[in-house]
């Protein structure tokens, strides 16, 4: 893999998990919290690391409201953290 294909693959994970959180209602909440510039690194992290790409952005396509991501998702106990943030 190439330096340039790292980073074209790491946008696009990046921009899945942004689309995650926009989804969930929480890209707003992340913003707010201690340290959010860490917590989102970190998050954007194992995103990155996930090996479910193609079945995220097919149903971050096809899923207008969730309470909650698919269970594959490696940010899901941090969405649901910031679910319970008001």
């Amino acid at each position: 893999m190439s330096f340039l294909e790292y980073l074209i693959g790491a946008d696009a994970k990046t921009a899945l998990m942004e689309r995650m959180m926009r989804k969930m209602g929480v890209d707003r909440r992340l913003k707010v919290v201690a340290d959010h510039a860490a917590v989102a690194s970190r998050a954007v992290d194992r995103c990155r690391s996930c090996g479910h790409q193609d079945e995220c952005a097919a149903w971050l396509d096809e899923t207008a409201h969730a309470d909650h991501p698919p269970a594959y998702c490696r940010n899901s106990d941090l969405i649901a953290r910031l679910q319970s943030v008001r």
